[in-house]
């Protein structure tokens, strides 16, 4: 028997409508989608024959283990079978897609990298803030907010309010978070922001001063990721856009 093929794909922040003309090609060519636990799967179940499966990580959930969906790559790649890994975001950020690729390589599997949109950018654009902004911000930080040690060596890098800091998995986490950035001589009143469900019906921003970020109250479930730095002001000078009922659904921004 043939030898398949795996497709590591990204599907975005959340929005079906952001996946890529190539991650619906795939899809819609499957025969098993393993799909990420912040992927719409009535979409998903819409968009292809092919048997899917959940085998997402969310905090403090049950989960499948690495190592079991990297075998149900292999085992399914070895049967002949065209497998989609559909990852929320971009596969190699934060997404262990190279993990993955690894684990393919070594069992001699030819896959391929279908690249998606980031929620580190995306998230934060839907919400009215660009990570980088002529005279605020001439780049970005981007870190996972459930390591304390990462947090630190990252943080002593860079000049306080040099950058934007992009903190992905960091809203549950944002005390601690807040009081590493203050430790590292961050301003209690740099701006930031919580930008929480981007691009679906669950979207959910706060702004305001870094001090009190740990005081707001996100919803529940719904995943999200915390901005700071000048470019959160960015915001408050696009609220004049039109009213949402007069933007078609795909360029409207985010809104508490």
């Amino acid at each position: 028997m043939a030898v398949g093929f795996v497709s590591l794909v990204g599907a975005g922040p959340g929005d079906p409508g952001l996946w890529t003309m190539r991650a619906v090609e795939r899809v819609a060519a499957a025969d098993l989608v393993l799909y990420d636990a912040l992927v719409d799967a009535t979409v998903l179940r819409a968009r292809t024959s092919g048997r899917c499966f959940c085998v997402g990580k969310r905090a403090g959930r049950a989960s499948v283990k690495q190592e079991t969906i990297n075998r149900l790559m292999v085992r399914s790649a070895l049967q002949g079978k065209r497998v989609v890994r559909l990852k929320g975001g971009d596969p190699f950020v934060f997404g262990r897609g190279a993990e993955e690729a690894m684990a393919l390589t070594a069992a001699g599997i030819p896959f391929e990298v279908v690249p998606g949109v980031t929620a580190a950018v995306a998230a934060p654009e839907l919400a009215g803030i660009p990570v980088t902004h002529r005279g605020l911000a001439s780049g970005f930080l981007v870190l996972a907010g459930h390591s304390r040690d990462v947090l630190d060596r990252a943080l002593a890098a860079i000049r306080p309010g040099g950058v934007t800091v992009v903190v992905m998995m960091g809203v549950a986490g944002r005390e601690e978070i807040v009081a590493r950035l203050a430790a590292h001589g961050w301003s209690d009143d740099t701006p930031a922001a919580i930008v929480c469900g981007a691009s679906t019906a669950q979207s959910w921003t706060w702004t305001g001063r870094l001090a009190e970020a740990a005081a707001a109250e996100p919803p529940a479930g719904v995943a999200g990721l915390l901005v700071v730095g000048e470019v959160v002001r960015v915001r408050e000078a696009l609220s004049a856009q039109p009213a949402p009922s007069a933007v078609p659904d795909e360029v409207k921004y985010g809104r508490s």
